[in-house]
């Protein structure tokens, strides 16, 4: 397996931080908290580069609401700069996992997406039902299969930091960028005593609901649950897709 080294600095390298804050204000511009990073932005650029650089970066402490649709879910909102920050590292990280993926893994990836996800269900519904025809006859009634719809509960709440930090330590040879995501990981809590409590202890789980990171954390983490499946439970044919409210 092909690993990594030395990707730190591509990370905060002040060139990707503009492509991360391009990203990152699309569709935001006029947002007040866009507005006011802006008016000071290539110092407020270069102060996050220092910080990232000398590893004094911390994130702040993220805002929390309630959305119901019609499940309740926590959802966490992380400061603009640091969304900065999460956009810099899946501009880095991404392209290295994502050829390791499954082809039908189709949350959160550039070229797949629910819509395409369907699309390939009814394929493989057509393949195993023969398209609906039984001896070159059309006949629904003759239709046989067989289809497993699970879910992983409180999937987001429950994603053991440590294993996600050694499925990422597997391809990426960096403590540098290791410390930056645990950073990241250890800022999914509301307030500063939640935050020490949690480090504290030692078993840390939970991604924060809505961040980039998150999405893209949760694939690499099921990724190895995604290759089980197809190769030791030998499913002929499998869909994953994560739904997540923005």
């Amino acid at each position: 397996m092909k690993t990594y080294n030395c990707i730190y600095d591509e990370i905060i390298s002040f060139e990707n931080l503009i492509l991360a804050w391009m990203n990152c204000r699309k569709g935001k511009t006029k947002k007040q908290y866009v507005i006011e990073f802006e008016k000071e932005l290539f110092y407020n650029l270069m102060a996050l580069h220092y910080e990232l650089l000398y590893q004094t970066y911390k994130p702040k402490p993220l805002k929390i609401f309630i959305l119901r649709d019609p499940k309740t879910r926590k959802i966490s909102k992380s400061d603009f700069r640091d969304r900065i920050v999460h956009h810099a590292i899946v501009n880095v990280l991404e392209p290295i996992f994502d050829k390791t993926f499954i082809y039908d893994s189709w949350a959160n990836r550039i070229g797949k997406g629910n819509i395409y996800a369907m699309e390939r269900f009814d394929n493989f519904v057509r393949k195993v039902s023969s398209n609906g025809k039984t001896n070159g006859i059309f006949n629904l009634s003759q239709i046989k299969g067989y289809c497993l719809k699970a879910d992983v509960k409180h999937y987001f709440d429950t994603v053991n930091h440590e294993i996600l930090l050694n499925i990422i330590s597997k391809k990426i040879a960096d403590e540098k960028v290791i410390c930056l995501i645990r950073n990241l990981l250890n800022a999914n809590f509301e307030s500063q005593r939640e935050r020490e409590r949690v480090i504290l202890s030692e078993e840390r789980k939970g991604m924060p609901l809505g961040n980039l990171t998150s999405q893209f954390f949760g694939n690499v983490y099921l990724n190895e649950l995604d290759y089980f499946v197809k190769h030791n439970l030998f499913f002929i044919v499998m869909l994953r897709f994560i739904l997540i409210p923005l």
